[in-house]
């Protein structure tokens, strides 16, 4: 095919509520190459997912099409009858969004789902070629033992490996375009790394399309040639990825990219803290046990979190990073109290929580809150927002006059109108879900806030806004900060002292500048080169990035923990498995190499 294989022309979407008409996507037209990926950046509301689901025709009640054409391999979607327009959708044009848990049935092994996919779109195959179809891009796509998974339920996948099941959900049609939909947002910077890469790689092999949604450019500039940046429905500037990323021709593009944070040019991190420990971790130990496949009565102990120690200073941010399951959010629900340790101690302002008794450990609650990274499964649907956040008042035995004046003060402080005080949280965006979170948890006036993802599902915008906000309420309150992420973007901005957690442990404990410009773990290094960034990155991927899972916490490798993945293990890796080593500084890793600097031959295999 010379031409283009998808050409949209003056495309236009309106959206009808109570008789009024709003355009989300306006007189937008742009054009995509066989064997192309095209980016396509905003931020959120920008109406990107709108155009995705107008492109296939998907778009239903109160979404109207109100103009325009998308001719997809000659043929004009938007005119076809419904049993043509069912020979292209999930046939032709494959589609891969951001909730991989949402898009299958949690009964069904995946590769049943997939297979059953493949025979609805193309009736004449057996069923056994397809069971070979999707056994072979299971292994293409690098789902270790497709076999075995291939018989497994969606749930004991991890968030990786479900986005993977996806793409090949996506491909197993041989569709000629593919449209990605945010696909790596809810996903850690190893793994999302690792997706756009094995991305990439199927773009070449099979010749397929991408359209590759995202809000954030330094996302799509890792495997877009050309973009377009969208606003307020509009497409507002188009041309060469690295042209836009360095020259933006628009204001709206300048503002875009300023809001990135900077992750080593022209940054000045955030100076260690001194003063009395708000919260003390002293070896702690959780583990969980989960019964065996096949067995009622035999069970394997998951080792989630491994002899953690560390302190928070009062007015210090402290965060903590590290690849899913690696045991950051377990570790959140025992800072939170929500669970208890099998081993070590917590303590808050100096008291040992398990000492505490039900109505000492209630009181001590009001002084460290949790805000979560959901914002729409962490707020009652039918509860008013001023509501919502005279709640932990009430419930603290403040009586209603002074809860309301001091929800109303905390609405302010954070940014929400007045007006909103009385509706229900529905049709409100995340950005303003998180500052209800906000809210609910300063109105107790706590010395300590505990933020497990709370900036991950926003958009950049959003994400700036948030951080600019928790900086002034820090200013004026003084509490500390535990902030567990994926984004070490964020971690960098925020955070004086940083955490690495692999397999349950911490494997670094440095200040912000040395873990960014000098770590000493090489599994810091690897995180590090797998960030999303408009930077040259000091730490480049073909030498330094991960490949695969990390092993089973069920089934640790002998000595150190990561020598299974390590580009420097060594002998004495294999029999000894080292705790935090002190390195200038007050600095820590859990390496035995750590004094080595990295060199040359530190490259990963990477296919």
């Amino acid at each position: 095919m010379t031409g283009p294989i998808l050409a949209v022309s003056n495309l236009s979407v309106d959206l009808e509520r109570e008789g009024r008409s709003r355009r989300v996507v306006d007189d937008v037209s742009f054009a995509l190459a066989p064997g192309e990926v095209l980016g396509l950046v905003g931020e959120a509301g920008s109406g990107k997912s709108v155009l995705a689901r107008a492109l296939v025709r998907a778009v239903s009640t109160p979404l109207e099409i109100a103009a325009g054409k998308v001719v997809f391999e000659g043929k004009d979607i938007l005119s076809l009858p419904p049993r043509a327009l069912s020979a292209i959708r999930g046939n032709r044009i494959g589609f891969i969004g951001a909730n991989p848990m949402g898009s299958l049935d949690p009964r069904l092994p995946i590769g049943q789902q997939i297979v059953e996919k493949l025979r609805c779109v193309r009736p004449g195959i057996g069923r056994a070629e397809a069971r070979d179809k999707v056994l072979d891009l299971l292994a293409r796509v690098r789902i270790p033992s497709p076999g075995a998974r291939f018989h497994e339920a969606p749930f004991q996948f991890s968030g990786g490996m479900m986005q993977r099941v996806m793409i090949v959900d996506a491909l197993v049609s041989d569709p000629s375009l593919v449209i990605a939909d945010n696909i790596t947002q809810p996903l850690d910077v190893t793994v999302a790394a690792q997706i756009i890469r094995l991305i990439d790689g199927l773009r070449q092999s099979l010749d397929t399309a991408f359209l590759f949604i995202s809000s954030s450019l330094p996302v799509v500039a890792q495997i877009a040639e050309r973009t377009l940046v969208m606003q307020r429905g509009r497409i507002v500037e188009e041309g060469r990825t690295a042209e836009i990323a360095a020259r933006p021709r628009q204001s709206y593009t300048r503002a875009l990219i300023s809001r990135i944070p900077s992750i080593w040019k022209d940054v000045t991190a955030p100076a260690a803290r001194e003063g009395e420990a708000v919260l003390t971790v002293d070896n702690v130990m959780r583990s969980y046990l989960v019964r065996r496949r096949g067995s009622f009565n035999a069970y394997n102990e998951v080792k989630a979190v491994r002899d953690v120690s560390f302190t928070v200073k009062a007015g210090e941010n402290f965060g903590i990073v590290g690849e899913s399951g690696c045991g950051k959010s377990t570790l959140t629900r025992l800072l939170a109290w929500l669970e208890q340790p099998d081993g070590g101690r917590i303590a808050f302002l100096g008291k040992d929580l398990s000492h505490l008794s039900a109505r000492s450990l209630t009181e001590m609650r009001r002084s460290f809150q949790l805000l979560l990274q959901d914002p729409y499964g962490s707020l009652p649907s039918g509860m008013p927002l001023q509501r919502m956040i005279e709640e932990p008042l009430l419930i603290h035995g403040v009586g209603r006059a002074e809860a309301a004046k001091r929800a109303q003060e905390a609405m302010a402080e954070v940014g929400l109108d007045m007006e909103l005080a009385d509706r229900l949280p529905v049709g409100l965006s995340a950005g303003q879900r998180q500052r209800i979170n906000i809210a609910r948890a300063l109105v107790l006036k706590p010395r300590l806030l505990i933020l497990d993802e709370t900036l991950s599902a926003l958009d950049q915008v959003e994400q700036a806004e948030l951080l600019d906000l928790f900086n002034r309420l820090q200013a004026t309150h003084g509490f500390s900060y535990v902030f567990i992420s994926h984004d070490l973007a964020l971690v960098r901005r925020m955070c004086h002292r940083i955490a690495v957690m692999y397999l349950g442990r911490i494997v670094e404990l440095a200040d912000n500048s040395t873990l960014f410009e000098q770590p000493h773990h090489p599994y810091t290094r690897a995180l590090l080169s797998a960030m999303p960034t408009l930077e040259d990155n000091r730490f480049p991927r073909p030498r330094y990035l991960l490949d695969g899972e990390p092993p089973s916490p069920i089934d640790l490798p002998l000595g150190c923990s990561f020598r299974s993945r390590c580009p420097r293990a060594q002998g004495d890796c294999e029999k000894t498995d080292p705790p935090l080593l002190a390195l200038a500084g007050g600095n820590y890793a859990a390496c035995l190499h750590r004094h080595e600097a990295p060199h040359e031959e530190e490259a990963v295999h990477v296919e």
